[in-house]
């Protein structure tokens, strides 16, 4: 379905030896908020009777998705894949998936057998803990003291002509590893994640620098990405390189093994921003800026009271977390108002509302994107401009490297934007306050 919306980026690979478990592990990667291929999809995807052959026909991004409703439901093998037009054989490999999801409902004690069969599958920590109502970390704790975590095969980047050496590596549920880790210093590096709008080749340039100066350093760097466009999952570019989901469960497996020194979630954009709580609370040690300092930037609620502490002149704003909430902030502020999430990439989900209508609907958007975190609605200044500051700091010294004058109106994203340096616009005045 074309539309104003980009189609044509939008990728990622994921590996493994059988077809659910690559397919789970594909479906993890994406990053829209799908724990893999799971009855569980119900709940963001409804599907009703009357409405299978209209979801299930049309190709669309979400029709997996919907595929998942359908079979969950009980619609037969044979009319989805005549349907979709999805080979029977493929369709059939869903179904064992989610057959499978029923002996997850509730997992005995004895739970061994259980956990191995689901990871052959792909089945994700957090399906099974939905399923079951619980955390995902008490299942993942329960796996683990079942004894069953994943091993690490190679990539044959020779074709078997001859040995490789080359330490490409994914994960899987087999009975031998051949990870062979060192006991050398060591860096994990989180990549960027999937190809999409909006994102790529800054955070690649920056894994890719990051991983020839800790090289340098005589650090041996581990690269953790499912970007298949990227120079940083080039088997060459990083000492060793893991090509898995970017989520916490794969993140703290190859950690398990590897034991890093230090893991840097700065270089790979907003997928490993949002990992660092989880892996700061679960003891792995996060170099360069403090998980407190990121979430201070990142959580719009606490950046605002710490430009009202420091009296630094901003826009009015509040946080909503339901429909009321936010009319009683737009009740304050007046119209018009830039609503966003928290916590996400790029001006995802970001929109400027002028009235009620367009307020109730940007807010069901930006709801469903920030996965629990409050709404910022800010007062939005029309005919004003905006610039950019780069700046770098030890923790003592700032250094200002930059500051750009954007061309167009502030509301523009930053990313369609030209800019100009030096600044043409702004006073000597306001540039040394700046």
């Amino acid at each position: 379905t074309l539309g104003p919306q980009m189609k044509s980026v939008g990728e990622v690979m994921a590996i493994g030896r059988t077809f659910p478990e690559a397919l789970n592990k594909a479906l993890r990667s994406l990053e829209i908020g799908v724990p893999g291929f799971s009855s569980v999809l119900i709940d963001h995807y409804p599907i009703i009777p009357d409405e299978v052959e209209e979801k299930l026909r049309q190709p669309t991004a979400e029709r997996l998705f919907y595929v998942a409703g359908a079979l969950s439901q009980g619609t037969s093998v044979e009319t989805v894949s005549e349907l979709t037009g999805y080979d029977p054989w493929f369709v059939s490999e869903l179904v064992r998936v989610l057959e499978a999801e029923d002996s997850l409902r509730e997992i005995p004690d004895e739970s061994t057998e259980t956990f191995q069969a689901a990871k052959r599958l792909g089945i994700a920590d957090e399906v099974i803990a939905r399923l079951n109502g619980i955390d995902k970390e008490v299942v993942r704790n329960q796996r683990i003291m079942s004894g069953v975590a994943p091993v690490y095969y190679r990539v044959d980047t020779c074709a078997a002509e001859f040995e490789a050496f080359t330490p490409y590596l994914y994960s899987t549920y087999e009975s031998h590893s051949e990870v062979d880790p060192t006991d050398r210093q060591k860096v994990m590096i989180i990549g960027g994640g999937p190809n999409r709008i909006g994102q790529g080749i800054e955070f690649d340039y920056c894994c890719v620098q990051a991983c020839w100066a800790l090289r340098d350093m005589d650090y041996e760097t581990i690269m953790v990405n499912c970007n298949p466009e990227t120079v940083s999952t080039d088997y060459d570019t990083a000492d060793r390189l893991y090509f898995e989901p970017l989520v916490l469960e794969d993140i703290l497996n190859v950690i398990d093994v590897e034991k890093p020194d230090g893991v840097i979630v700065q270089f790979g954009g907003q997928t490993p921003i949002n990992l660092t709580e989880g892996l700061a609370g679960a003891g792995v040690p996060v170099w360069g800026t403090p998980p407190d300092s990121i979430a201070l930037a990142e959580d719009r609620g606490r950046f605002g009271a710490l430009l009202r502490e420091m009296d630094m002149d901003h826009p009015d704003w509040g946080m909503a977390r339901s429909l009321d909430e936010a009319r009683a902030i737009v009740d304050r502020i007046g119209y018009p108002v830039l609503v966003r999430p928290s916590f996400v990439l790029g001006g995802r989900a970001m929109a400027i509302a002028y009235d009620d209508e367009s307020l109730e609907h940007f807010l069901q958007e930006a709801t469903s994107v920030s996965e629990g975190n409050p709404v910022l609605i800010d007062q939005f200044i029309e005919d004003a401009f905006e610039v950019d500051v780069d700046a770098i700091g030890d923790g003592e010294q700032v250094i200002i490297a930059g500051i750009l004058q954007h061309i167009e109106e502030a509301g523009v994203h930053s990313g369609d934007s030209a800019c100009v340096m030096p600044p043409y616009k702004v006073s000597l005045y306001h540039l040394n306050i700046i």
